[in-house]
């Protein structure tokens, strides 16, 4: 292999991403003028909120990527819609709101009832560990558009507004505790299915570091849902959240205008290791893309870190500094 795999060469390219999204967000100026639901504007990075009184509602909208394509490669659908449930509630806990409900969106080639079945009892299985109802959805056969499924859906949370967290009360020396993922996520996969796809393996292939499953199965591990961060909330004084997905420490830039120094980051589990020995991808890119065994951090004050990660089943992985995003001297961004 010549060339050094990339999340940009494989299909993502997060900068352009960014361009993109301005470019739909920049005519989206249209505000509640009267009554309840003015848009809480100036916060509300990991979630919009709107204004309902000594409250705010919070609301997120996320599917669960390309990782379909490896669920139906595998003939196996029963974890995506955990996955669903997961990247839009754990946006919600970032900015400190409590989940409530949620609508999916299930888009397929044709319809297919065993697929929505193991779909539909994941979605469930989410929700029971969200403490979440889910209050409707819609399913579209659209075979002109859609190749195989995608799943999609939007989550509703509440917060009083007193106690969102922005970020803004992050202050140099505030420790970092980093929360333990449960692997790859619904993040990164453009990359994983390329550096797979281009190797010597199959997703039917035993993983060579756990002869006890397959690539396929430990890829589809679902996405954990980070519900001990309104414990957290609860007994220690927050300063920052951040939920590490698609664009792995770069996602810290949205919460602070300081920097991280992780010196101690957690270890990532073996599909993170394999993924970048068999692509060739720098350890600069692992971070940049993956979440690399961290799928949550929370920043607060070094006299309460202790407790947050005896809560989360996490441990203090580093602190605030001026400026920067490191981990172990590297420069991630």
């Amino acid at each position: 292999m010549t060339d050094k795999m990339t999340y940009a060469r494989s299909g993502v390219d997060i900068g352009r991403e960014n361009k993109v999204i301005n470019a739909l967000t920049g005519s989206m100026s249209t505000v509640r003028s009267r009554g309840i639901g003015r848009p809480l504007t100036d916060i509300g990075h990991y979630a919009g909120l709107v204004d309902m009184g000594e409250y705010a509602l919070a609301m997120t909208t996320d599917g669960v990527g390309s990782k379909v394509l490896i669920a139906n490669q595998m003939k196996r659908w029963d974890t995506v819609g955990i996955d669903c449930i997961a990247m839009n509630v754990n946006d919600l806990l970032a900015i400190g709101a409590e989940p409530i409900a949620f609508v999916d969106y299930l888009a397929v080639e044709r319809l297919d009832e065993d697929m929505a079945r193991q779909i539909g009892e994941g979605l469930a299985k989410g929700a029971k560990t969200a403490n979440i109802n889910i209050i409707g959805g819609e399913t579209a056969t659209l075979p002109d558009i859609v190749r195989g499924f995608d799943l999609a859906g939007t989550c509703t949370g509440i917060v009083k507004k007193d106690k969102i967290i922005t970020g803004e009360r992050i202050e140099e020396e505030d420790a970092l505790v980093g929360v333990p993922g449960s692997g790859i996520h619904s993040n990164g996969l453009t990359l994983a299915r390329r550096i797979i796809d281009t190797s010597s393996y199959t997703y039917h292939d035993f993983c060579p570091y756990d002869p006890r499953k397959t690539l396929g199965d430990d890829l589809l591990t679902p996405t954990r849902i980070y519900m001990e961060i309104m414990d957290v909330i609860r007994e220690c004084d927050v300063h920052g959240l951040a939920h590490i997905t698609g664009s792995g420490l770069l996602k810290l830039r949205r919460i602070t205008r300081y920097g991280f120094n992780v010196s101690a980051p957690l270890e990532p589990q073996p599909i993170f290791r394999f993924l970048q020995e068999k692509g060739e991808v720098d350890a600069i890119e692992m971070y940049r893309t993956f979440n690399m065994g961290m799928g949550f951090l929370i920043v607060l004050p070094r006299s309460h870190a202790n407790r947050a990660a005896e809560i989360t089943g996490g441990s203090i992985v580093g602190g605030v500094v001026e400026s920067g995003i490191k981990v172990k001297g590297l420069e991630i961004g």
